[in-house]
């Protein structure tokens, strides 16, 4: 095979997987990536904390959106939005991990700080991640908002969460590509409530 075959394999490699992207993206659940944009718009409007979460891309993802959401909105109000990542604390993690188990090391992090009103943000592939889960029912038991997004069918996660939002796919690299996207449209949608509130509660009406 000459180097002119290859690389155009390489590109229908490329190309095919870009295509997968489209074909999920056209499927997504507009609806509930709006509901999810609504729970964290009323989250800020009451002065309630954001907690963030996940493993592994996931985990990464959730330092992302923290970076985001409470900088990235900083400007529009003179109250910030009370974003915080749950992966960011190394030390802390390792040592619930060493000292209880690895499936504890959300759910103790949480038990400090969440409250009734605030509002657990799950991030998870599959879903099926028991630091996750353990994290959401710790949410639930306080009195706070559970949302999450995740793939595949859902999993466990589906049932834990007030508000999820489920990639329709299977593959993981597509799953986690379009995490980032839905975290990108969720914070360009609540900048933008949060720059025009009045027009935005007009629409409402």
């Amino acid at each position: 095979m000459s180097r002119h075959d290859r690389s155009g394999d390489q590109l229908s490699e490329v190309s095919d997987y870009f295509s997968s992207v489209y074909d999920v993206l056209a499927r997504m659940p507009l609806r509930e990536i709006d509901r999810l944009v609504e729970v964290l718009h009323a989250a800020h409007n009451r002065g309630a904390a954001l907690f963030l979460f996940g493993n592994g891309g996931s985990a990464a993802l959730a330092s992302h959106m923290a970076c985001d959401l409470g900088k990235g909105t900083s400007d529009l109000c003179p109250v910030r939005m009370r974003a915080l990542s749950l992966t960011d604390n190394v030390p802390l993690i390792t040592a619930w991990s060493n000292d209880t188990a690895y499936e504890h090391v959300f759910a103790e992090q949480l038990k400090n700080f969440i409250t009734c009103g605030d509002v657990a943000f799950a991030i998870s592939g599959s879903g099926n991640s028991p630091n996750v889960l353990n994290a959401l029912r710790v949410a639930r038991s306080a009195g706070a908002v559970t949302v999450g997004i995740t793939g595949f069918q859902g999993g466990k996660m589906r049932e834990l969460c007030d508000v999820c939002v489920v990639v329709p796919s299977n593959n993981v690299q597509v799953i986690e590509d379009i995490h980032v996207i839905t975290a990108h449209g969720v914070f360009t949608a609540l900048r933008a409530r949060m720059r025009n509130p009045g027009v935005l509660a007009a629409a409402a009406d």
